[in-house]
């Protein structure tokens, strides 16, 4: 018990101190992240959008599709790009594995779906009204998104904070792509494997702390959101 109260203490010293390992990791993950949710939401949005306002064969098939993906296993996607962006892989002369970028791509393919899933079911539930009023009024495509846009907007936040809660707090695939490379490729989540395995628990702690707190305020973002979202 007193091993675990002196590495909640050195934890809570290094957090207060603005240690500069902790600062360049924190911020790090938060670039990351942030990036690869950005991208998803300028695909996943536009994509929901298109397959809950239109009509084809598959669109059934499709949402199940992306609903399914939701509980895509993060080591799995890692293993997936590891074989893609490594030296004998299709992608490995780019010289990506390793690297900031892959990161963001595996994480990328972790938020879409979500992005994805949550817009489609926004906008079904939305008053179809909206649409058709806006239509009839003259609106051509792109100003009705936009109006439809607006309609669930705090429905489409809510889905871009929870892929970015996906994202923030995964370690399959940022250890399997991004190596965990101390100044270059180390988040949070990587670097509290690392430093507890080796006996650096107060290191570890500290990111806990940081990542727990971030973990909740997306939390709290999001159901503030879906409330508004009623």
């Amino acid at each position: 018990m007193e091993y675990l109260w002196e590495g909640i203490k050195e934890a809570i010293r290094l957090i207060i101190s603005v240690d500069h390992e902790v600062c360049r990791t924190v911020l790090l993950s938060l670039r990351i992240s942030l990036t690869a949710t950005a991208l998803a939401s300028f695909v996943g949005i536009p994509l929901g959008f298109l397959i809950s306002t239109h009509e084809f064969p598959l669109k059934r098939p499709t949402i199940t599709f992306f609903n399914t993906l939701l509980s895509l296993p993060t080591v799995v996607v890692g293993l997936f790009l590891y074989s893609l962006l490594s030296r004998q892989g299709p992608l490995g002369p780019l010289s990506l594995l390793f690297t900031p970028p892959a990161m963001v791509i595996g994480q990328f393919i972790l938020a879409t779906p979500i992005i994805v899933a949550l817009t489609i079911s926004a906008i079904q539930v939305m008053d179809p009204r909206v649409k058709w009023t806006a239509m009839t009024l003259g609106a051509g495509p792109v100003r009705t998104a936009l109006t439809v846009f607006a309609e669930s907007r705090f429905a489409l936040i809510g889905a871009v904070i929870a892929g970015f809660g996906r994202v923030i707090a995964e370690v399959g695939a940022a250890m399997m792509v991004g190596g965990n490379i101390k100044g270059y490729t180390r988040i949070m989540t990587t670097a509290i494997a690392l430093e507890t395995s080796k006996g650096e628990f107060a290191f570890a702690l500290s990111l806990g702390f940081i990542l727990l707190a971030v973990a909740f305020s997306v939390n709290i973002l999001f159901h503030y959101f879906q409330a508004k979202r009623g």
